[in-house]
This record gives structure tokens, sequence and C-alpha cells, in this order.
């Protein structure tokens, strides 16, 4: 049987594995449980009704979170002539093209999001084996292939976060960090989950968002009360 340190049992005591708790409560017992010696992410799960291996069940889509994510988050554009400049001014870490292509491929992936100009894909689209499974592949329905890329860079870094629902039904995000006060935590939780709400596929029958719950890294998961959370059907 694996050990259980006593700092995980701490971190437990008072959390009611079976009870839905209100978003307030809920964060409240998060941040109260956060003992780690760095500042956690406040990370948040939800259940979905849909089976993404049907095309019209998929769900994904990019949210901007209010206050931010906490993240310092290294952005590459794939972009020539004036575009790339218009990246570099908007704060991109990495711009480039062929270049780019060559330091992908050569295994140095320094960065945390990547953006594309349209008329890049064709280049960029040689890197879907080594983008793809990291979730770094431009993809225009989440704002990451488009000519306004100063926009984008300035998105990414202010805190827009990426969705994709996964193979079992699960979106998993995080939004936050616990040094957050409770109020920004509470708004960057409903605007991920409006966002996900607003992302509902054609093909979802039946009650959409399940089950959510939240956790800090290091700390237990809290279970949370749907109604409490959503600000729109």
């Amino acid at each position: 049987m694996a050990h259980v340190g006593k700092r995980v049992v701490a971190s437990r005591e008072g959390i009611d594995r079976k009870k839905l708790y209100t978003l307030d409560a809920a964060v409240k017992a998060i941040k109260e449980r956060a003992t780690a010696k760095f500042d956690e992410t406040v990370e948040i799960a939800m259940n979905l009704g849909v089976d993404p291996r049907h095309a019209d069940q998929m769900v994904r889509g990019v949210c901007q979170l209010p206050n931010g994510s906490g993240r310092t988050v290294r952005v590459a554009v794939f972009a020539r002539g004036p575009k790339a400049d218009e990246a570099k001014k908007a704060g991109a870490d990495v711009v480039g093209a062929e270049d780019l292509l060559e330091q992908i491929q050569g295994g140095n992936i320094n960065f945390d999001r990547c953006i594309a100009t349209p008329d890049m894909m064709p280049l960029v689209g040689r890197l879907g084996k080594v983008l793809g499974p990291r979730g770094l592949m431009p993809n225009p329905k989440v704002g990451t292939v488009t000519m306004d890329v100063a926009a984008a860079v300035e998105a990414a870094k202010g805190g827009a976060v990426e969705f994709r629902v996964e193979k079992a039904g699960i979106i998993h995000a995080g939004i936050g960090k616990v040094s957050f006060d409770e109020q920004k935590l509470i708004e960057n939780i409903r605007a991920f989950a409006d966002s996900v709400a607003k992302a509902k596929p054609s093909g979802s029958k039946g009650t959409y968002i399940q089950r959510i719950a939240i956790s800090s890294t290091m700390g237990p998961g809290v279970k949370v009360e749907p109604a409490s959370v959503l600000v729109t059907a």
C-alpha cells in the first residue's frame, strides 16, 4: 500500500468526498489547504456528457480569464515580414519561419503557445506530429491562426486558456494561483465554465455539464455544485 504523507492527510481533513460544495465554499477550502512551499495552481476538472469520438460531440475553445492565469506564458509565432515585426512588438518570445521550423524539429520547444499567420500554415503543418500531441498546434478555432498576431500574443500573455475535451469526456485547466484572492478565483472559474458551456456541441444530449471539481496542485479535490458555477444555461 502506498504511504500517504502527513501533509496530504491533513489537507484532506474536513473535506467530504461525497458532498457538493458551493463555489465560494470550495474555493475557500482549496486556499486553506494549499500548504506547499510554492504558489500552487488552482485547477478545474469538468465531466461533460459528450463522446469526443464523434465529430459532433467535440468540445474545444479558448477562454480569456478576467484575472489572468498567474503563469508566465512563452509564445512562439510563425510569421514573416511586417507580421513578424508586429509579433515581436507585442511581446512574442520566439518569432520565425523556416528557422523556427528547424528549431522545433531539432527538439527545441521552449514555448507554451504557438501562433501562426494563415499563410504560414503549410509550413507549420509539417510539425503536426510534433506540436499536435503537445497541444501546441495553431488552430483558427481557438484564435491561434490569425492575421492579428499582436492581439493573439497579448491574449496568450494576458491569460487566455485553451481547452479541449479528453477521450473520457473530461476537460482540465489551470485557472489561477492560490495566491489570488477568493473573488478573483471565483471570477476566473465562472468565466472558464461559461466558455465551456457556450462551446456545447450539437451532438450533446442530456446533461452537458455533469460534474465539476477544483483542486490545487498538491491539495485535495473538492466537488462543486454546477449550479453555483454556471452563469449561463
